[in-house]
């Protein structure tokens, strides 16, 4: 089946589908409740630390980019007087490879959820409400609009949390 049929029978509008990084069939689903698009993955991050200096941060973003490592997302922020690289690959290996090579010390792999969706008032209370509603206290987030009506979103729970969390979001 080509992503065109599984858009037209997952009843996804082609200019709206978003294809799964691991490969060509879109992830989106309809939440019933309240008729948004959105899709939830489960995500495997690691972070390395830096100095907190100018221009560290792109040695780390170019050296990823010359050996073809992808991003799903990346986050930074200052911790400890150094800052903090989330590095989220499309591949875990391909990271590790290049962080041998660099001679970065990567973190363990951590968990978190990558959710895109159409971007929509309330789009991020939709997410965070369903953990809710279930006692599941958030870490953190971090959304942005992603323009043409569209969002994305990583979002952070307990290690202790994230199955049922997984479950709630019905995250894939």
């Amino acid at each position: 089946m080509s992503w065109i049929e599984a858009i037209d029978t997952k009843r996804v509008a082609p200019e709206t589908a978003i294809l799964a990084p691991d490969g060509p069939t879109p992830y989106y689903r309809n939440d019933p409740q309240k008729g948004v698009m959105m899709a939830v993955k489960k995500i495997s991050y690691c972070y390395v630390m830096v100095p907190n200096r100018a221009g560290q941060g792109i040695r780390v973003l170019q050296a990823l980019r010359d050996a073809g490592v992808n991003l799903l997302a990346y986050s930074g922020f200052p911790s400890k007087g150094k800052a903090q690289l989330d590095l989220i690959p499309e591949d875990m290996a391909a990271l590790r490879r290049l962080a041998r090579q660099e001679g970065w010390r990567l973190s363990k792999v951590k968990k978190a959820f990558l959710v895109r969706g159409t971007d929509r008032l309330g789009a991020v209370h939709r997410i965070i409400d369903k953990l809710a509603a279930k006692k599941i206290n958030v870490v953190a987030a971090d959304a942005v609009s992603a323009g043409k009506r569209q969002y994305g979103m990583i979002l952070w729970v307990k290690p202790k949390d994230y199955l049922r969390a997984a479950r709630a979001l019905r995250a894939k």
